[in-house]
């Protein structure tokens, strides 16, 4: 199409789109995500089946010598995860408002996440053999999927990420209620930036909360990555991703403690978590490229689809399972077997959950914006009330008093 580079946009105006397919809101769907979505998502399965040690009861690395080598490591799907994060919240928010942003982030999130929440609480309450519930209000409270901001413990320990996204869309929000525009992800990109750098040293706890230092450069490479693919390369996005990618760097000594513990971390190489960082980024570069826009398997769609069903359900009840055969069944058919199982229940709760509740949901609160703004079309207006007499005039309150 011609178009100039957005580093080259010398008139203050916005870039013109670049001449990639598929980018900048052709409506194709890039079908290389839902295959990189399918990774992270059975990284971070593998790791809490092959690693975790509460379901075997014993240590994992005995019963799986081999696996066990490179399980330690699949805790970094989450990265992953935040990193396409990134580039599909930008994507899909480019020409919408506010209001759009919010209903598609609502029922997308939301129905197979309350399906999860109840199907996880149910398990860990018939039994309760890794993990119970300790109060029924804690599930109520999950279900807001606000429990990481009010000290109420996660009935699913995965569900942390969830409110690290949250807090993700909250600000990104402010990006949709200026306009998403180069210059606008740009400046948001920056200012993130400088806040997660601040905020280990700053004095604020409000600060701190929203930085999120150790994950938001990874949701900030993947905004530089759209970017890169709607309006082209350029040394400013090339210049955001590489600092994005130094500070992920920075941080993965502390999120290998958070995952494996601190005695587990000194036994455990932390190289290839920096090499697995450093395919992820170049990975998504690929995609932003349009390197990758030859590979469009018909499966990956539907596989992509189930990850997030997958990811909400694989942990504690997975767990459960494993933790009740583990003395019936050898450990290697033992945890396929479980992970069979679950592939299967995610997609039962994608096609009877996910995807009807969303459309019902999504369309409810589409007309309820309608009401809001006044122009529900095909409805008669509501009954307006009868207009009240005018006051006396010697009742009337005098101006300027």
């Amino acid at each position: 199409m011609g178009a100039r580079s957005a580093g080259g946009d010398s008139s203050g105006g916005e870039p013109q789109q670049g001449g990639h397919p598929q980018g900048g809101g052709t409506g194709r769907r890039l079908a290389v995500l839902d295959g990189v979505r399918v990774l992270a998502a059975l990284a971070v399965l593998f790791y809490h089946y092959v690693v975790l040690a509460s379901a075997w009861g014993e240590p994992p690395a005995g019963l799986f010598p081999v696996a066990h080598r490179f399980a330690v490591y699949g805790w970094l799907g989450v990265e992953i995860f935040f990193l396409v994060s990134g580039f599909v919240i930008c994507m899909s928010t480019w020409g919408r408002s506010l209001g759009d942003f919010a209903v598609s982030r609502v029922s997308r999130l939301f129905p197979a996440y309350w399906a999860a929440v109840a199907f996880t609480s149910l398990v860990l309450f018939l039994w309760p053999e890794v993990r119970g519930i300790k109060k029924y209000s804690d599930v109520i409270v999950n279900l807001s999927m606000l429990q990481g901001g009010l000290g109420v413990p996660h009935i699913d320990d995965v569900y942390w990420t969830l409110f690290v996204e949250l807090k993700f869309y909250v600000l990104f929000a402010i990006v949709v209620m200026c306009g998403v525009t180069y210059r606008n992800c740009v400046l948001f990109c920056g200012l993130w930036t400088l806040a997660g750098v601040v905020a280990p040293t700053a004095d604020s706890g409000v600060l701190s909360f929203f930085a999120i230092p150790s994950a938001s450069p990874y949701f900030t490479a993947g905004i530089a990555f759209y970017l890169m693919r709607r309006f082209r390369p350029n040394a400013v996005l090339w210049g955001i991703v590489g600092v994005q990618f130094l500070l992920a760097q920075h941080y993965v000594h502390d999120r290998m403690v958070s995952s494996l513990g601190r005695s587990a971390t000194e036994q455990t190489p932390s190289w290839p978590a920096h090499v697995i960082i450093l395919l992820g980024f170049v990975l998504m570069a690929a995609l932003a490229l349009g390197a990758l826009d030859g590979i469009r398997w018909r499966w990956l769609p539907h596989a992509g689809a189930v990850t997030y069903p997958l990811y909400l359900i694989h942990m504690m009840v997975g767990l459960t399972i494993i933790h009740h055969f583990r003395n019936a069944v050898a450990p290697v058919p033992l945890a396929l077997g479980v992970t069979v199982f679950m592939l299967v229940l995610a997609w039962v709760m994608h096609r009877l959950v996910e995807r009807p509740l969303g459309r019902l949901l999504s369309g409810s609160l589409r007309r309820g914006l309608q009401d809001i703004r006044g122009g529900t079309p095909g409805r008669p207006p509501l009954a307006r009330l009868p207009a009240q007499p005018a006051a006396p005039e010697a009742e009337r309150i005098p101006a300027g008093r």
